[in-house]
């Protein structure tokens, strides 16, 4: 089956894709999975760190989400549109709920991307201002208002001119952040930790300086929460290690259970004046559909009843622990070790370092990808149902990986 799926990519999908594909060793196709493993069409079961790039914080077909879908599927897969509907309300109260602070109202939609164009375009309308301040380095999606705002010149390029009025600051930098900021601004927009950037911890106080420039200048603080939200940093919502809140809260990914696609946008009441003269302002065909709002609402349960988040700290810490001792072992291959909870960054000193490594952990079953802006990082985001043991097992492939890239390094170098 692997060779008729390659073909089809190359055939009728994205023949450059197939070719990586075939040049990485992935020549296995998925059939299922359960847990933190994927299965693939012989039969053979791998180690997922790389979790959908951080979709199946709950796992790949968790009993409940799954039974919660076959019932919203047999009662009301989508929406009229016209009434309203029961399970998309269900969802935004307990969004509310659970979101800190005064975050209130929820708009749904079906990506994080999707969900990054609508608080772009909310706290542009709420403010009556244009500029928007992102950061270098940062990833909010492939859209255009998501492209805009992110911060890598080779996914921006052949796509110029982007959107006007956004202007980009080093992350982390609260002095060139302040440089930026004036009456002019709609909006700051981060995330807690740059997922695509490299697994970026920014500096304790960066999140609250953040929070105090928006305030000083009236500007909405926009928190993308795409990749770190729904436990993965070892808080339901990353934000929560700062006790900042925001004024708009992107989710996405894992807020759909590893079912369902579906983004949301969860907004302070001063920057929901935007739909108080015209509701229709922005809407979405399929955000907030029955199923997915269903879904997601379970995905929200199982993640708090489960102590997901609690659950990413606890071996969050003794997993960086563990890989920053290989690091002293391999000093000259592995150059940092850091995250928060699941959310890991392993920097190597070359790209070409980092590639090896992912294809030797392929070959003892181990799935790992490294991050979009910055290819010397390999990124683990596991499910956070992942057991210590599996974590175990992950670290002597590392170990035996790492050795391997070791023995060679001067011919890769």
């Amino acid at each position: 089956m692997p060779d008729d799926v390659l073909w089809g990519y190359e055939h009728f999908i994205n023949p450059s894709l197939a070719r990586t594909y075939r040049f990485m060793g992935l020549d296995h196709a998925e059939v299922t999975g359960e847990g933190a493993l994927v299965v693939d069409d012989e039969g053979q079961s791998y180690l997922d760190l790389a979790g959908g790039y951080g979709v199946f914080a709950q796992g790949y077909r968790h009993p409940r989400i799954i039974a919660a879908a076959h019932q919203q599927l047999d009662q009301m897969p989508l929406s009229s549109r016209v009434l309203v509907s029961p399970p998309q309300v269900a969802l935004a109260e307990r969004l509310a709920s659970l979101t800190p602070g005064d975050l209130t109202y929820s708009f749904f939609c079906n990506s994080g991307t999707e969900a990054v164009e609508a608080a772009l375009k909310i706290a542009r309308g709420s403010t009556g201002r244009r500029t928007i301040v992102a950061t270098t380095g940062a990833f909010h999606g492939k859209t255009y208002g998501a492209l805009s705002v992110s911060g890598r010149e080779l996914y921006q390029a052949p796509f110029l001119p982007l959107v006007p009025d956004i202007r980009h600051v080093p992350y982390g930098d609260l002095t060139a952040l302040a440089r930026e900021m004036s009456e002019e601004v709609a909006a700051v927009i981060v995330e807690p930790i740059q997922g695509e950037g490299g697994i970026v911890v920014p500096p304790d106080e960066y999140l609250p300086g953040v929070r105090a420039l928006c305030d000083q200048f009236g500007a909405a603080m926009i928190a993308d929460e795409v990749q770190t939200g729904m436990g993965h940093t070892g808080w339901l919502f990353a934000v929560e290690y700062s006790q900042v809140v925001p004024d708009l809260l992107c989710l996405a990914k894992a807020l759909g259970g590893g079912v369902m696609p579906i983004g949301a946008v969860v907004g302070r009441p001063w920057v929901w004046r935007i739909f108080d003269e015209n509701p229709l302002i922005h809407t979405s065909t399929f955000g907030g559909n029955p199923l997915a709002a269903r879904v997601a609402l379970e995905a929200l349960n199982v993640t708090v009843e489960e102590r997901l988040p609690e659950r990413a700290r606890e071996l969050g810490d003794w997993l960086i622990s563990e890989l920053r001792a290989l690091r002293e072992r391999y000093p000259e291959v592995l150059a940092s070790v850091r995250g928060r909870g699941l959310m890991i960054g392993l920097e190597f000193h070359q790209a070409g370092f980092a590639g090896m490594v992912m294809a030797e952990l392929f070959q003892r079953h181990i799935l790992a990808v490294y991050t979009l802006n910055n290819e010397r990082v390999i990124r683990l985001l596991p499910p956070l149902v992942v057991e210590r043991a599996q974590l175990e097992e992950a670290l002597m492939a590392f170990d035996q990986s790492l050795a391997a890239v070791n023995a060679v390094k001067d011919e890769l170098a």
